[in-house]
């Protein structure tokens, strides 16, 4: 829909195209999403129920696991809902008001996602390196500070971005190619000046990624130096297996985001764009949970107990 308001017009709602282009995967599509979804929330509200209930599981490293579950909750139901509305449904419009929020919370949560990873490596960092001192070093109050630090900064950086789309005039086609409201996308249907916005977005991704990165790559760096100096085997394995689960998990997420960045921004690309954003939104939040959870005996272990005692509860 576009309103005429004399020589100017203002769009009011998007279209979004999503993977309408392939109208034989649209029924496989949502079933494979709505799967993947459905896991994603179980397997992740599962890792937080499970540290909660778990008192061995009350440490830095947990708390930090535990909200970075919540954010792969937040972001996927940010995405995800609209893209499965978008599959089955005719009507795949989403207003102006709506479009935005759901960028501005998707940011939010992406980069903080990003800041709370470089928190998760720099206790990594303590727990290897100064192993004694662990839990004096990490104080819960000091743990507490750190998530909310990464959730402020998240926050001040998707309202920057956000803001700067705003100040953008939207007069010209309403049709989004893609299945949510990703950065590129909306950018591609301004009929303003978009300058100041690309510069915005530009020097906060470079601010958010070179900080987070050198975090984790300096907090590594460290890590590995410790572990070749380490005596014992067992300690170096110990130590290597409490690291190789948030490796894994830093190695997708940055991966994908700095595949996108190098994707040019042009019509032949955004079927890539669309294909690396399912794997950040959907899943990724679907990976995190398994990556932790199958390598940690603590949390198999406590999940085993809960599945154990539903089943004989049942019984009885």
């Amino acid at each position: 829909m576009i309103l005429d308001e004399g020589n100017q017009s203002s769009v009011t709602t998007f279209v979004l195209l999503g993977f309408s282009e392939y109208t034989h995967l649209q029924a496989p599509l949502f079933l494979v999403f709505l799967t993947i979804y459905t896991v994603t929330m179980v397997g992740n509200l599962v890792i937080i129920v499970v540290i909660k209930i778990n008192p061995k599981l009350h440490t830095p490293m947990y708390f930090f696991l535990s909200h970075l579950s919540f954010l792969d909750i937040c972001y996927s139901s940010v995405f995800t809902p609209k893209l499965l509305e978008i599959l089955v449904m005719e009507d795949r419009t989403i207003s102006f008001k709506g479009c935005m929020a759901q960028y501005f919370f998707g940011c939010t949560f992406v980069i903080t996602e990003m800041f709370m990873l470089a928190v998760m490596a720099y206790d990594r960092f303590v727990a290897v390196c100064n192993p004694l001192l662990y839990t004096v070093a990490m104080s819960h109050k000091l743990c507490t500070l750190l998530v909310a630090g990464t959730y402020t900064c998240g926050g001040i950086c998707s309202l920057t971005i956000t803001y700067s789309l705003l100040d953008l005039s939207f007069c010209g086609s309403n049709i989004i190619n893609h299945f949510g409201c990703e950065y590129s996308a909306i950018l591609f249907l301004s009929c303003s000046d978009p300058n100041f916005s690309q510069m915005t977005c530009l020097v906060i991704s470079i601010f958010s990624e070179t900080c987070s990165l050198l975090i984790i790559l300096s907090s590594y760096i460290v890590i590995v130096v410790t572990i070749i100096k380490m005596p014992s085997t067992g300690g170096l394995r110990k130590a290597f297996s409490t690291c190789a689960s948030h490796l894994t998990a830093i190695t997708i997420f940055h991966g994908i985001i700095l595949l996108l960045y190098c994707v040019p921004n042009s019509k032949s690309s955004w079927l890539l764009i669309k294909v690396g954003t399912v794997f950040y939104t959907v899943m990724i939040p679907l990976l995190n949970p398994l990556i932790y959870s199958l390598r940690n005996k603590d949390v198999k272990e406590t999940v085993r107990k809960l599945i154990n005692s539903k089943l004989l509860s049942h019984s009885m």
